[in-house]
């Protein structure tokens, strides 16, 4: 590919973008059953493939001294974490391509996921119709970004704001399900009815097997996520969650196996079971993908600087904020605030009392001196932050940025000054 970036700070934030659309794209294709989004999956492993290849000659030419060897071992085993996770992404498409097959019931339940997958036409005279992406602010005012376009017989996947939308493109979206709605308002669409699954009253083992799969797929997007997190704050702490979570899409994978084989002795035509296998072994590895990157820093290893600079390139930001005692999400609920709404913000985690809860559910309570670690759009960072009862403040010179207090919060928790500031760039889960 002749226009592929030679910077390895350039390449390594594209190859956790690409990486992120393609699992996107797979999941996609698989819920609504479309073999060319899948087909698009493969072709953007192409890209992969340069920018690993890339990335590797790079670091290998960057390496003069046994020092600098040391140093780029960090960056050529997260290198290995991405490529892998982006290898899941294919084994996903496959899935369709290959026509495994996948249960009415798995379908159906994707529309309860952390995240779900959506299509949508944009309408002539719509408020999309014609206009540019970035006027839009879809993450903010859905919670839903768009991963791909699909124009007449043409794809889009390098999506950017400055995309004008056409009538008769075809959105696919990712956010959560409380942003459909509000979407397609925006889009002129009539109203969505998710599908559902034929309901007899009685849990089979293959509705535990569908169940356990939904999830998995929440905890492998979430593990990858604070993974990134891990690697971005030299966190012990996120790194043993991200192994504990690694631990559990382990268990899940077994005890899902198991159920699908029960089932599968059942009168049920085994052909759909054939996918469902498949895909707990990509969710599954992309967990291990994720442990692969913070056993970097659960041994102590030196890691690049690089790897945090280039994180904070993506399309997306993580930042670390604290709740401010006395601020509107001090005592509100996450589904109070809808911060995956508006600012368009996913919490991976809240950090209480020394403790991690990852993927926190919409009945959790926030306090003050919480943390969060949430991932979103640059753009709605600043909101976040007056939510938690902070301003951000940009140092023009160095680029810093800063937390200071609201004004009328005269109370500011009890944070290290260093931490206090620390307002990160990174990755999306």
């Amino acid at each position: 590919m002749d226009d592929r970036p030679r910077n390895l700070r350039t390449m390594l934030s594209e190859a956790v973008d690409t990486s992120e659309l393609m699992v996107d794209l797979a999941y996609a294709a698989l819920y609504f059953g479309d073999p060319d989004m899948a087909e698009e999956v493969t072709e953007l492993e192409e890209r992969m493939n340069d920018l690993v290849h890339d990335m590797r000659a790079t670091c290998v030419l960057a390496a003069r001294n046994p020092r600098d060897a040391e140093a780029m071992s960090s960056v050529l085993q997260v290198i290995g974490a991405i490529e892998r996770i982006a290898n899941d992404a294919v084994d996903i498409g496959r899935i369709v391509t290959h026509r495994l097959g996948i249960p009415r019931e798995l379908v159906a339940d994707l529309s309860d996921a952390e995240e779900v997958s959506h299509r949508v036409l944009v309408r002539d005279g719509s408020h999309m119709a014609r206009r540019p992406l970035s006027a839009l602010e879809l993450p903010t005012v859905t919670g839903m970004r768009v991963v791909a376009i699909r124009r007449d017989r043409d794809w889009v996947t390098d999506v950017e704001g400055d995309e004008v939308l056409l009538p008769g493109d075809v959105l696919f979206l990712q956010g959560p399900p409380a942003g459909i709605d509000r979407l397609r308002e925006l889009a002129a669409a009539p109203p969505w009815e998710p599908p559902t699954a034929p309901e007899d009253g009685a849990i089979t083992d293959l509705d535990r097997a569908v169940d356990t799969l939904v999830e998995m797929k929440n905890i492998s997007e979430v593990a990858v996520g604070l993974a990134y997190s891990a690697l971005v704050f030299r966190d012990l702490g996120l790194a043993a969650e991200v192994r504990h979570l690694e631990d559990r899409l382990d268990e899940m994978k077994d005890r899902l196996e198991l159920w699908v084989l029960r089932a599968g002795a059942d009168d049920l035509d085994p052909s759909p079971l054939r996918g469902l296998l498949h895909l707990s072994q990509a969710a599954e590895d992309i967990g291990d993908a994720a442990q692969q990157m913070v056993w970097l820093v659960e041994q102590h290893e030196a890691i690049h600087p690089i790897l945090s600079i280039a994180l904070g390139e993506t399309d997306e930001v993580v930042v670390r904020m604290p709740v401010s005692r006395g601020s509107r999400a001090d005592g509100a609920s996450l589904a109070e605030l809808q911060l995956d709404i508006e600012p368009g913000f996913n919490v991976l985690a809240v950090r209480r009392g020394g403790r991690y809860f990852y993927r926190p559910r919409r009945t959790v309570t926030l306090h003050g001196d919480d943390e969060l670690i949430a991932s979103g759009p640059d753009e709605g960072r600043e909101l976040l932050a007056e939510l938690l009862g902070w301003h951000l403040s940009e140092d023009e010179e160095t680029g810093e940025i800063e937390l200071l207090p609201l004004r009328g919060r005269a109370e500011v928790p009890a944070w290290d000054p260093d931490r206090l500031g620390e307002v990160v760039s990174g990755h999306r889960s």
